[in-house]
C-alpha cells in the first residue's frame, strides 16, 4: 500500500477541536476590534475598544473623545461600520457574524429611546383595542421594537418594504 493510501484511526475520531458558541463569539469580536482599531488609526481617531458577548451575538463598542463622525446624521455611518467589520469578520471566519457595533453609547441610547416609544404604544393598543403602525425603522429598530413587544405579552410583526418597513402592533 502506498503512503498516499494509508488509513489514518484519527480522521475516524469525531471532531471536539471545534471552539464553543461563546469562543466563537468572542473570537469575532476579537477580529472586529483589530479591524476598528486599524480604522481608528488610519482615522487618526481616539477610541477605545470593548468587547462582550451579548445573548447570542458579539458586540463591540467604541468610546471616547468625539466620534460624532463615526456615527453620522441618522446613524448611518454607523450602521455601514457595523456592515463593513460584518465583512471583516466573515472574511477571517468564512461564517456570517451578527456583531453588532456601537460608537459613543449610540445604539444604546436608540435602543433606550425605542423601549419608551414601544412602552408608549403597547398603552395605546391596549387602551384602543386597535393595531397601530409606527414609523418606518431599520432592522436593529424593528428589533428592538419587537422584542420590547413580545416582553410585554402582545404580538407585533413587520410590514412594508425597505426602506419603508414597520412594525405593526397587535391587541391581544
Amino acid at each position: 500500500m502506498s503512503e498516499d493510501l494509508k488509513h489514518d484511526p484519527a480522521l475516524d475520531a469525531p471532531q471536539t477541536d471545534r471552539p464553543s458558541k461563546v469562543e466563537r463569539l468572542e473570537q469575532e469580536g476579537d477580529i472586529a476590534a483589530d479591524y476598528l482599531e486599524e480604522l481608528l488609526d488610519i482615522a487618526d481617531l481616539d477610541g477605545d475598544l470593548d468587547m462582550d458577548v451579548d445573548g447570542d451575538r458579539a458586540s463591540v463598542s467604541i468610546v471616547g473623545a468625539d466620534l460624532s463622525q463615526l456615527i453620522g446624521a441618522k446613524g448611518e455611518v454607523l450602521d455601514a461600520l457595523q456592515e463593513l467589520t460584518r465583512l471583516a469578520v466573515y472574511r477571517e471566519t468564512g461564517e456570517r457574524s451578527r456583531l453588532m457595533l456601537d460608537i459613543g453609547g449610540h445604539r444604546a441610547e436608540q435602543r433606550r429611546r425605542l423601549v419608551a416609544l414601544a412602552e408608549k404604544s403597547i398603552e395605546e393598543v391596549r387602551a384602543s383595542g386597535e393595531s397601530l403602525s409606527l414609523e418606518a425603522m431599520t432592522s436593529f429598530e424593528r428589533k428592538v421594537v419587537h422584542d420590547a413587544v413580545a416582553a410585554a405579552g402582545l404580538t407585533s410583526e413587520s410590514e412594508g418594504t425597505e426602506p419603508h418597513r414597520h412594525v405593526v402592533i397587535l391587541p391581544a
